[in-house]
């Protein structure tokens, strides 16, 4: 039945999605040009509240939980599984006030309204997978930006997608590359919950009455001990959250 009622109710999902990222090109173009970096986030902060909102189109609920007290006017390397692209817009918006810019694949920064610009000006890290040379230099600006300026970083170690939303081996060089010029970024798990049900039959279908959830868990202070050692408890953690 849900699946029944995707091929109706996916359209109207995916033209209110596409219609907001056409709507707030422009929008965030001026914001950019003419108010700077605060106008521009604000932007991209309500975007993603109107893109989160389309998930409701579909009746799937979005339940975003942060328990934890995370300090303000310090770096954040927010660290999460990935289960589909609709991972990001509930991400922006709810963690919105710790300034976090995406860790990207360099492809996305063009051709897709909102996103690419976004990922232009925003200030974030686009890598090319292809390149692991350019990547790496790429994450180290990135980690020199987010000392001078206390911003935040999301990224998802696995490197793709789990189609199943079984957690895949996080890498480590991203975090450390990030950590290597921001040192004392904080280190935050998010584990995501049933996002890849959205996309279980693809982009049409869209899957319908699915809840889905995203969980902050306990920070981890950097430096007690190698990163990749770091990343791999923050990997165990999360995957305790998604697969019990």
């Amino acid at each position: 039945m849900k699946k029944f009622l995707g091929y109706f109710l996916s359209p109207l999902a995916s033209i209110a999605f596409m219609g907001m990222l056409i709507i707030f090109q422009p929008i965030q173009w001026m914001c950019y040009n003419w108010g700077g970096y605060k106008a521009h986030k604000r932007s991209v902060d309500i975007l993603n509240f109107f893109l989160v909102g389309t998930y409701y189109i579909l009746f799937n609920p979005v339940k975003f939980t942060n328990k934890q007290n995370l300090p303000l006017g310090r770096s954040i390397i927010f660290i999460a599984n990935h289960q589909s692209d609709f991972d990001i817009p509930p991400m922006i918006y709810f963690l919105r006030k710790y300034h976090a810019k995406f860790v990207s694949k360099v492809e996305l920064t063009k051709g897709v309204p909102s996103i690419s610009y976004n990922l232009k000006v925003g200030g974030g890290a686009n890598i090319d997978r292809n390149d692991p040379r350019q990547a790496i230099t790429e994450l180290v600006k990135f980690g020199i930006r987010m000392k001078e300026n206390k911003w935040s970083a999301m990224i998802f170690p696995e490197g793709t997608r789990s189609k199943d939303g079984k957690v895949k081996t996080f890498q480590a060089a991203g975090v450390a590359a990030l950590l290597k010029k921001c040192p004392d970024a904080l280190l935050v798990p998010v584990a995501i919950i049933d996002s890849w049900k959205m996309r279980r039959y693809g982009l049409y279908p869209l899957n319908t009455f699915t809840p889905m959830s995203w969980t902050v868990l306990e920070p981890i202070e950097p430096g007690k001990a190698p990163v990749d050692e770091l990343v791999k408890e923050i990997e165990d953690r999360i995957r305790v959250v998604v697969e019990g």
